[in-house]
């Protein structure tokens, strides 16, 4: 498989972008595949899942994706800001606070800055899967990554405040298109799902009714394995390969790729 980018965003904090980014990163290293985790939220939660509060937090901003929009930093190669886990197959781009001041909420007037990620995948390389977690907002980083992507997940919990804004987020995805020619939307992906609830599965109803097709088929659930796994900072294909959360991980791996092939064999956009 041909090296793809794709960004998770969406404007709500708690629906599962992070999460999904880490778990996702080990079902594809599951699978065979070399993952890059590009941690684009200034909050740093995927960095710290992989390496913990204290490691991360103190990192300096030069060993950071700060690096990344830091114009005194241009000439650093950004193959060094590159942090190996302790899992086969992923490596990771950190992050902290100190992406923060680069986090501007008004990224279409902010010249080349609008194409840093970009570049420094293009440098990077190397890698079959590129995740990138974003943060809870529509601001540069969330920007750069829908420059720098190939395809858009969304994650959506199945309640009132996760399906709020939506329209938003599809309008800057439509907005950053036009810098991004190639970036498709790959699906809206129900997160922290529990069936047993009325609520739920009506929600997950009226975002199939509203979405079609563009509603992935596996949905996430609401299931402690994932926070377990993460507590012992491991992805849950790593933590318990057996269990109904790692399963899901792996469904949803193979969803994604299987929409990208067929994206790619059919050259049209979703």
């Amino acid at each position: 498989m041909a090296g793809v980018t794709l960004c998770l965003i969406n404007q709500k904090g708690g629906c599962g972008k992070s999460s999904t980014c880490f778990h996702l990163a080990g079902a594809f290293a599951g699978l065979g595949y070399s993952v890059l985790a590009v941690d684009a939220d200034p909050q740093g939660s995927l960095s710290q899942g992989f390496f913990g509060s204290d490691e991360i937090e103190n990192l300096p901003a030069e060993q950071t994706l700060a690096a990344v929009f830091d114009e005194s930093t241009f000439f650093v190669d950004r193959r060094q800001l590159i942090r190996q886990t302790s899992f086969d197959n992923i490596a990771i781009l950190p992050t902290n606070l100190h992406l923060a001041t680069f986090n501007a909420p008004t990224p279409e007037s902010a010249g080349m800055i609008q194409y840093s990620l970009r570049d420094a995948l293009d440098e990077i390389g190397e890698y079959d899967v590129t995740l990138i977690d974003c943060p809870p907002n529509l601001y540069q980083c969330s920007w750069n990554a829908m420059i720098a992507a190939d395809y858009v997940v969304i994650p959506v919990p199945p309640e009132d405040f996760g399906t709020q804004g939506l329209r938003a987020v599809h309008q800057c995805i439509d907005n950053a298109r036009k810098l991004n020619t190639n970036l498709r939307r790959l699906g809206h992906l129900i997160t922290r799902y529990d069936r047993r609830l009325l609520v739920h599965r009506s929600y997950e109803a009226r975002l199939r009714t509203l979405y079609q097709e563009m509603v992935l088929d596996t949905v996430m659930p609401e299931v402690s394995a994932f926070k377990v796994a993460l507590a012992c900072r491991q992805p849950v294909q790593a933590y318990a390969p057996k269990s109904k959360a790692a399963a899901s991980m792996r469904a949803l791996a193979g969803e994604l790729l299987t929409r990208i092939e067929n994206r790619t064999n059919r050259k049209t956009m979703a």
